[in-house]
């Protein structure tokens, strides 16, 4: 066993025992395992939300994409911002809303604003959908850490069997407790290695950043800049746009919401997590670095660039270290989204069809159906391929639906009726769903539209579609209860 793999395992052994250790002294009912009791202040809160993101999405993805795709990898760094920006007055909000009626989960909003229980199942079954190809990503690079930083004394299956077996046993015990404890760690790690490899890869190799994009541009022409066609100025403007109003609608950053024990938590977080984001920057110049000094990293396989530049270029303790941070890039969120996503399906689904199901009864099936949403989980990571980028711009297209029913029922008069809302997330949900699957493309289904509508990202056109049919179908509905009500009246 090499030096790197005894490393890595030392801090997947320290992780589960802050896991574990977090639910001390706690009666770990639902609120507890979920939210954390409401008393997370402003630092808790902060490790929480960068922990869900900066992922391996983060680690692995954001260098491929710069390894693989060049200058349309920078709409990783515009959509961050704004949704801060949006932070500052949205999450407020959120959170009052929720302490003062005591919810737990994102459906548990819908249902309160909406006063429908079934349109919380509908919602909580998008979040479960969207959730999972987020975990996917986790575990996917999670396995490929483990993998290259071992030089392959361990096997990526292995690997991601370890790491899950692992993430379900502490976050059956401690909830969000063992989490936040883990997010400690992982981001003290991330952030001195992420920038010490930002830094020093492109210095040793090019003698620093401008000799490097010099030396990219002279070899690959045209590749830092936005192409014409495909990933193109408007595929970037939408994918921006998508991302940042789909940024909170994640389900388990909704329970993160919920764990701060004031309002006052989100707006100092909205001023320090832009400067976080610009170690986004430090993660691409790895993906540039890697560009001329790593041949022929094709499709996914681009996702390996930082770790196989690491390889050839540090001894196996410091590959350790970075294998390390990257496992624990996968542990926090998969952790999060496993407790979310189980919560939403004991508390907004089974509850509602067997209303007689008492708390405990539901704190239990919840806890018990994390290993459920793990063995899930794994069958789509051993399944199939695409980009770690890939997959999570999928879960970007659900999750994303669910913003206009959301946004609108925060004003003083909702426009949005429940049947519009539920209308508007089903057309959004399927036109994301069929053109996923088919693997079609704007382009491909309307050839004959201009290039700069079929590069538009069909999570935003979703999104333009949902609109239309939540406020058209509202309008009737509202109309229509409006004449019930008439009738009514003019009977009695």
């Amino acid at each position: 066993m090499n030096i790197a793999l005894v490393i890595i395992f030392g801090f997947l052994l320290l992780s589960i025992f802050l896991g574990v250790r977090a639910q001390k002294g706690k009666d770990m009912n639902l609120e507890q395992w979920t939210v954390g009791g409401r008393g997370f202040g402003t630092i808790f809160v902060f490790l929480l939300m960068a922990g869900e993101i900066y992922t391996t999405f983060t680690f692995l993805g954001g260098s491929g994409w710069a390894y693989g795709k060049g200058g349309p990898t920078y709409y990783i760094l515009g959509y961050g911002c704004l949704a801060y920006i949006m932070s500052y007055w949205l999450l407020p909000a959120v959170w009052r809303y929720a302490k003062d009626h005591k919810l737990m989960s994102q459906s548990d909003f819908f249902v309160s604003k909406y006063k429908s229980p079934y349109l919380g199942v509908f919602v909580s079954l998008v979040g479960v959908a969207a959730l999972i190809p987020y975990l996917v990503l986790q575990l996917k690079g999670l396995g490929i850490i483990v993998a290259e930083a071992s030089g392959g004394s361990i096997s990526s299956t292995a690997a991601i069997w370890i790491g899950v077996i692992s993430v379900t046993v502490y976050v059956m015990i401690s909830g969000i407790h063992g989490s936040a404890w883990t997010a400690v760690i992982k981001d003290t790690m991330i952030l001195g290695i992420v920038l010490f490899l930002g830094i020093y890869l492109p210095m040793h190799y090019y003698g620093g950043f401008q000799p490097m994009f010099e030396s990219i541009e002279a070899a690959k022409p045209g590749f830092l800049a936005l192409p014409d066609a495909g990933l193109s100025t408007s595929w970037f403007i939408s994918t921006v746009l998508l991302t940042a109003l789909g940024f909170y609608m994640w389900p388990h950053t909704f329970g993160t919401i919920y764990s701060a024990e004031n309002a006052r938590v989100f707006k100092k977080n909205a001023i320090i997590m832009p400067l976080y984001q610009l170690v986004l920057l430090f993660v691409f110049f790895v993906g540039f670095a890697a560009i001329l000094q790593v041949k022929g990293l094709e499709g996914a396989d681009g996702d390996l660039a930082l770790l196989k530049l690491s390889m050839q270029t540090f001894d196996p303790w410091v590959v350790g270290l970075i294998g390390a941070a990257g496992l624990l890039t996968a542990i926090v969120p998969g952790s999060m989204i496993m407790m979310s996503s189980s919560t939403l399906l004991a508390k907004n689904v089974y509850k509602v069809f067997v209303p007689s199901a008492t708390d405990q009864q539901i704190s239990k099936l919840a806890k018990n159906l994390v290993p459920v949403m793990a063995i899930v989980a794994l069958f789509f990571t051993f399944k199939g391929g695409d980009t770690l980028v890939t997959l999570l711009l999928m879960g970007y297209s659900l999750v994303t639906q669910l913003f206009p029913a959301l946004v609108f029922s925060l004003g003083k008069k909702n426009p949005v009726t429940k049947a519009g809302a539920f209308a508007g997330i089903a057309v959004g949900v399927f036109m994301v769903a069929y053109i996923t699957i088919s693997g079609s493309t704007i382009g491909t289904l309307f050839p004959s539209l201009p290039q700069f509508v079929k590069d538009l990202n069909v999570g935003v056109v979703a999104l333009i579609v949902n609109l239309i049919v939540t406020f058209g179908v509202s309008a009737l509905t509202k109309t229509q209860a409006t004449v019930e009500d008439s009738v009514d009246k003019q009977v009695a």
